[in-house]
């Protein structure tokens, strides 16, 4: 945001983005650009790494079983399912911005975690394994959307190529090879087909993930030994890039008015408000018709503010909202305007609210006194 109102460098930030490199992978998008490159090409490395947090977690982690999916997964799904409710309520009153419904359903895990790294002690390990889980299933919710709501014309012949590339990946699984190479080379094709069918190419990244081979023992697993190659380039370089070319908003002739427009409102509450009620509701439903206990060695405040912490949507819902309203640029800036400050109060809440939450063990003295 900086760079983009710095009298002398916004022109050439977003020029730079929208620059031409080529070439011409998909008619739908003339010669590749920048920002395409970033959006389409970078992030489905993201995703990737995604799809094989999400496999390891269902085949081997803490989503291996029912009994462990039940509460993550009812969080995450009444977290997504109230914020976009909320953005109904508040936009869907105006049919051009109906599309932007899944925005503020979307976490941004490595903030929220960020968050509770800052804290320290003062988070229960329980609490951030509990948010990881719950992050990954609504990662997966995401990719859900993209695939089904957020897919333009479809190209029948790429995407069938798509799906031979897919089987072809599977079948080198069940044949056993566990070297890496013969997938990366397919998953660049994979790319480039889904690219070209109309459905966004990050999807092609999940794909692949889930054809990688995972082995119970970590250095006989290429699944793991592709997320530890894969996480500091996606953490260094990937999201920092993504957040740098898609967050910058440019101020000029906004005024605080702006907030109150039912675009960015509706993302700013269904983040701040609608993943909070969303996520805690359903943790004390859960919790009290004896469906899922509640995260172990953690208070019902600690549990509340992780339930904010969760309304950081940042990264996923910046990418959503450049799907939704793709083309618009004064929609598009009203989004980050919304994401930014939706993720921000959201960060700030959550993070006073475990700071001075006091722990199970404090509750425990207090009531032996």
């Amino acid at each position: 945001m900086f760079v983009a109102n710095l009298p002398g460098w916004s022109v050439a930030y977003f020029d730079a983005l929208h620059l031409e490199t080529g070439p011409v992978l998909s008619p739908k998008y003339g010669p590749m650009t920048v920002h395409l490159w970033i959006n389409d090409a970078a992030m489905a490395l993201f995703f990737l790494l995604v799809g094989l947090e999400i496999k390891r977690e269902f085949v081997a982690g803490r989503l291996a079983s029912w009994d462990r999916r039940r509460l993550p997964v009812v969080a995450a799904a009444a977290g997504m399912a109230v914020p976009a409710l909320l953005y109904l309520l508040v936009a869907g009153g105006q049919p051009q911005l109906v599309r932007g419904w899944a925005i503020p359903a979307a976490t941004d895990i490595a903030f929220a975690i960020g968050v509770l790294a800052i804290l320290g002690k003062r988070a229960p390990t329980s609490l951030k394994l509990f948010l990881t889980t719950v992050a990954i299933v609504d990662d997966l919710g995401a990719v859900v959307i993209i695939a089904l709501f957020y897919t333009a014309k479809l190209d029948l012949v790429a995407l069938a190529l798509a799906a031979c590339v897919v089987l072809a990946m599977f079948g080198l699984n069940r044949w056993g090879v566990r070297r890496l190479s013969p997938y990366l080379l397919l998953a660049a094709f994979l790319w480039f087909f889904v690219f070209r069918s109309g459905v966004h190419a990050t999807v092609a990244g999940v794909l692949a993930a889930m054809t990688i081979p995972i082995a119970p023992r970590e250095s006989e697993s290429p699944l793991h030994r592709l997320e530890h190659a894969l996480h500091p380039w996606s953490a260094f370089l990937v999201v920092p890039l993504f957040g740098f070319a898609n967050a910058g908003v440019s101020l000029g002739g906004m005024t605080p008015k702006v907030l109150l427009d039912p675009l960015p409102l509706g993302i700013a509450l269904g983040l701040f408000l609608g993943k909070q009620i969303g996520i805690f509701a359903a943790i004390v439903a859960a919790h009290r018709t004896g469906f899922a206990a509640k995260p172990g060695w953690s208070s019902w405040p600690q549990i509340y503010g992780v339930s904010l912490l969760a309304g950081i949507g940042f990264t996923m819902s910046l990418f959503i909202g450049g799907l939704a309203f793709a083309g618009d640029p004064a929609l598009g800036d009203a989004v980050k305007v919304g994401v930014l400050g939706g993720s921000l109060l959201s960060a700030v809440a959550g993070y006073l609210v475990l700071r001075f939450a006091p722990p199970v063990r404090r509750i425990a003295e207090r009531r032996a006194r």
